[in-house]
């Protein structure tokens, strides 16, 4: 943030993140060597109380950049966005790994001579799904998407069916607040497209999802037929900085206070099949963002979540028929983390 020119870093939304940020490493520098388990539960604190305040980063950052489009060129905020993201969820992924490993630690089932009966907690390492099922996953998360279709739509809407085929007994390592959230994105696009295109048709047709299993990756294939994008948007469709409409988006970003970037933005209470038991944690916070309101920014934040962990998001336009989203996962848990642009 300190590289971008002063007349950006004064925007008062940057300016908020920036203070935020600051006064985030100004309390963790004077936190002393963690010693016992008080000391940790002691720090343990500190994290859980930052990650919260820290909800308010991703609406302020782009509120900041929106207003800044005219002041920077566009390729350099969007460069900008794309490297601050990608060094947010590293830290988030640090921080929640260390409270759900405490969490771990302090449970009574965490000792050898614990009931083995009792299973809590036991499929995860961390925040950490080894097993995650794909099928599972896009059952889940298309169900909530339905749900705030119809609750955007009203209760009566018509919702299209999503069909799931392909290697269903899928399963890869993964961190399922992240995998969800790109997968709930992609269908929340592919189900209002379709909705608004066919709203006069007496029935709506179905979202299709592939699931491929390779060798090293897992590949989702969403296709809709939504009518597709229009030419004149794709070019700045993985764009924070451009796009049609930059003050409707500031308008609804207004009404977005806190968002955490997960599944936790398709609903309104917390789900459980994927989180542990009595387990709880920043990114599963809930934040408000009504399902009326359309960012702008779902595309984009998909792929800084795809590509950190060696993944791709593509997409490919049919305009007047629909499109198709390719989403690749490294199913072998075994990439480095991409903090860095180089190369893509």
């Amino acid at each position: 943030m300190q590289k971008l020119p002063y007349v950006v870093v004064t925007n008062r939304h940057l300016s908020e993140v920036y203070e935020l940020y600051y006064s985030a490493f100004d309390a963790f520098r004077k936190i002393p060597e963690i010693k016992t388990v008080e000391d940790n539960d002691n720090f343990c604190q500190v994290v859980k109380r930052t990650l919260k305040e820290h909800l308010t980063v991703i609406p302020s950052l782009a509120m900041g950049v929106l207003e800044c489009r005219d002041l920077v060129p566009s390729e350099e905020l969007d460069r900008f966005m794309n490297r601050i993201l990608r060094s947010r969820i590293s830290r988030r992924v640090i921080a929640e790994q260390h409270l759900a490993l405490t969490d771990t630690f302090n449970s009574p089932f965490h000792f050898p001579d614990s009931s083995p009966h009792h299973q809590t907690g036991t499929d995860f390492v961390g925040e950490v799904f080894p097993r995650c099922n794909a099928r599972e996953v896009v059952e889940t998360v298309g169900k909530h998407a339905q749900d705030l279709a119809r609750e955007a739509n009203g209760p009566d809407s018509r919702v299209p069916e999503i069909q799931i085929e392909g290697h269903l007994d899928t399963t890869f390592p993964y961190i399922l607040s992240h995998i969800e959230y790109i997968i709930g994105e992609l269908l929340r696009n592919s189900i209002q497209a379709t909705v608004d295109r066919h709203s006069s048709a007496a029935e709506l047709p179905p979202i299709k999802i592939l699931i491929c299993h390779a060798p090293q990756h897992v590949i989702f294939r969403v296709s809709d037929r939504g009518g597709g994008v229009p030419a004149d948007e794709l070019a700045d469709l993985w764009s924070f900085a451009k796009g049609p409409r930059p003050q409707a988006r500031l308008q609804n970003f207004s009404q977005v206070p806190k968002m955490a970037a997960t599944l936790q933005e398709l609903q309104k209470t917390s789900h459980t099949h994927s989180r542990r038991e009595g387990q709880d944690s920043s990114l599963s916070t809930l934040t408000s963002r009504p399902p009326h309101l359309r960012l702008g920014m779902g595309l984009p934040m998909s792929r800084v979540y795809a590509e950190y962990w060696a993944g791709s998001l593509e997409l490919h336009s049919l305009e007047g028929y629909g499109t198709d989203v390719f989403l690749q996962i490294s199913k072998l848990g075994n990439k480095s983390e991409q903090l860095n642009l180089d190369g893509v």
